[in-house]
């Protein structure tokens, strides 16, 4: 599904062939991208799971019901170093949580199939993953229905010293991120939220794009051109984005 910018062979969503596809970071490191039909990740080894996962969302695709949710958690075997494991997350206490999530990709069933990779996970607390997160989420698909295409960029907070689970040692993190910029390029916003049983909404948690750069050290829509880049980025206007969940 994305166009031909970061690596030789892909068969993603055409993006603009002038500016590249504009959800997605620039490199992080040494770090492996992997292309999937729906997203594009950025492995971190050290940590087992993605320093990023990023896609487009379109109005269709988040309105659609065309597959239902499969449950098939896997190893990504694209991950030329190996991904998670099953067993890391085995009695871990700790969800395999989505970053892309499987509610995004209903319109496909190979989407739907590799939102489960274990690339695409990571370990997070139940009542963080099943709670606020997920009404983030919610919103985040209310947005691409709202403004007809979003760009989606969510991960991690990664740092060295993090606990971990399972034989491969996945890390634990203690916040994590989201990232979107309008299909119009008219207005970014972040998030930046603790790994914690959230009590309060997850608008409270609303950055802008530089700050969730400040804190992950990862180039957020690098394509757009720097002007745009710098005054959409810099700034953080909750009036300009329609809040439908507040929880």
């Amino acid at each position: 599904m994305f166009s031909v910018f970061l690596m030789a062979n892909t068969g993603c969503k055409d993006k603009n062939a002038e500016t590249g596809p504009l959800e997605i970071p620039a490199e992080v490191g040494s770090n492996q991208v992997v292309e999937h039909y729906a997203y594009i990740l950025s492995y971190n080894e050290l940590h087992e799971q993605a320093d990023w996962v990023a896609y487009e969302l379109t109005k269709a695709e988040a309105e659609s019901e065309v597959v239902s949710r499969d449950d098939n958690f896997r190893a990504d075997p694209d991950v030329t170093t190996g991904s998670a494991a099953l067993d890391d997350y085995k009695y871990s206490g700790y969800d395999r949580g989505h970053l892309i999530p499987a509610a995004d990709n209903k319109w496909s069933e190979t989407a739907m199939s590799e939102s489960f990779f274990l690339s695409n996970m990571s370990p997070q607390l139940h009542e963080f993953n099943d709670g606020k997160w997920k009404y983030l989420e919610f919103q985040v698909r209310d947005w691409a229905i709202s403004y007809s295409k979003i760009y989606v960029a969510t991960g991690p907070v990664l740092r060295s010293g993090l606990p971990t689970i399972g034989e491969n040692k996945v890390s634990i993190p203690e916040f994590y991120y989201k990232v979107i910029l309008d299909g119009e390029t008219t207005k970014a916003i972040g998030f930046i939220m603790p790994h914690v049983d959230i009590q309060d909404s997850f608008k409270n948690y609303a950055v802008s794009v530089d700050e969730v750069e400040a804190q992950t050290g990862i180039d957020f829509f690098h394509f757009l051109d720097d002007d745009t880049e710098a005054r959409l980025e810099s700034t953080l206007n909750l009036s300009d984005w329609t809040f439908t969940y507040y929880k």
